[in-house]
């Protein structure tokens, strides 16, 4: 039997065939007018889904780089942060402020569990020098999402900033920077805007800015100022990704045709049609607080749950993805992100149905499906 490779993990998600075929076009070199009114139009366009008027600049790295960036152009040696860990992600935050000597002061959750505005209220409260709270949008470990609109509130009371990291949830889940009062927002490249890893977005509110001018940490590759000042000059400081930039363009292309609302409202309707289909299975989420970028789900009693995931991958070639320490064989995480319809999430239910039968886990064939096209049915346009 022919095999179809199914991508259906939460980064690199599918891309569109059209953005896969601007890359195989003839390079341009970076330093000509051509590419510059690419990059403009490309720079204009993540405004759009950043919901921001403040410059989004682009950087030649994974996510984590801009992550780096939002720390070493804010801070300084010893100042106090609060980073919020709910996941792989959450740690992240802590890891890289305290690899640059930062005072941080981390809230660990239970992955899954929720962090309140009000909680994080009394955390700011508590310590009026903290100038810095480092949250996530989508901890893309567990699944869930957090209360950025509120923290956005809280954090704009006081003098610290409020940093984001949008990276796998921006596009799919709201989050606009300039109403919700975001400082720092990043995201990446091959999530929901549809290219392949390699390029990372960082904003910064102009509160934050004023962080940038004062901001001691080292920094030279990630450094804002000098990004600021050739952006003015309609390029980069450094040698840019060229050919993600054009697809980038090609992706923003589908985005605007369809919409900010659509992209939410498609990555909605996937997210429910998931959900759906696991419980009807008998199958129990992670999050308390669910997205809609990919949905998390706890392995059945008795069941090996890297198998699970290796078998929807050698057998029915369905990549979802497994859990990650300490939940590895203890969940596993099915996207719904980007350039995928409900075609392949019916796909995606079908494959875990079939695996859960060769593990001999009592589940009813096509019931997962069902739920799932049901809610496609309802939503589809």
């Amino acid at each position: 039997m022919f095999k179809k490779y199914y991508l259906l993990s939460p980064g690199p998600t599918p891309l569109p065939e059209d953005v896969l075929s601007v890359a195989a076009e003839p390079i341009i070199h970076h330093r000509t007018p051509e590419f510059s009114a690419i990059f403009m139009e490309v720079s204009e366009g993540l405004k759009y889904v950043f919901g921001t008027k403040q410059d989004v600049f682009i950087l030649t790295s994974s996510g984590t780089g801009a992550m780096e960036a939002a720390v070493v152009n804010t801070l300084s040696p010893g100042d106090k942060v609060i980073t919020i860990n709910g996941g792989k992600f959450g740690e992240r935050w802590g890891k890289i402020c305290r690899s640059y000597g930062l005072n941080v002061r981390e809230i660990v959750l239970e992955w899954g569990e929720d962090f309140t505005k009000d909680q994080l209220e009394v955390e700011l409260k508590a310590d009026p020098e903290i100038k810095a709270v480092f949250a996530t949008l989508s901890e893309t470990s567990s699944g869930a999402v957090y209360d950025i609109q509120g923290y956005g509130e809280v954090v704009a009371e006081t003098e610290a900033i409020l940093v984001v990291d949008g990276i796998s949830g921006l596009g799919a889940t709201p989050c606009p920077m300039d109403e919700w009062k975001i400082d720092v927002l990043i995201t990446g490249s091959q999530k929901s805007l549809m290219i392949p890893p390699g390029l990372a977005y960082i904003a910064f509110s102009p509160k934050a800015w004023k962080f940038v001018e004062k901001a001691k940490l080292p920094r030279f590759y990630f450094d804002a100022i000098a990004a600021k000042k050739n952006l003015e000059k309609q390029t980069t400081p450094w040698t840019p990704a060229i050919s993600l930039i054009i697809q980038q363009k090609k992706a923003l292309d589908r985005i605007k045709a369809i919409g900010l609302d659509g992209l939410l409202e498609h990555h909605r309707i996937l997210a429910e049609a998931t959900r759906a289909g696991v419980k009807a299975l008998g199958l129990e989420l992670l999050a308390k607080r669910p997205g809609n970028i990919l949905t998390a789900v706890k392995v059945p009693a008795g069941l090996d749950g890297v198998k699970l995931v290796r078998t929807m991958q050698s057998k029915y070639y369905a990549y979802i993805a497994g859990g990650q320490d300490p939940y590895k064989g203890k969940i596993f995480r099915i996207a719904h992100l980007g350039y995928m319809c409900g075609f392949e999430i019916i796909t995606s239910l079908a494959a875990l149905e079939m695996t859960l039968a060769d593990l001999g886990y009592p589940v009813e064939m096509g019931k997962g499906v069902a739920a799932a096209e049901n809610v496609l049915r309802e939503n589809w346009k």
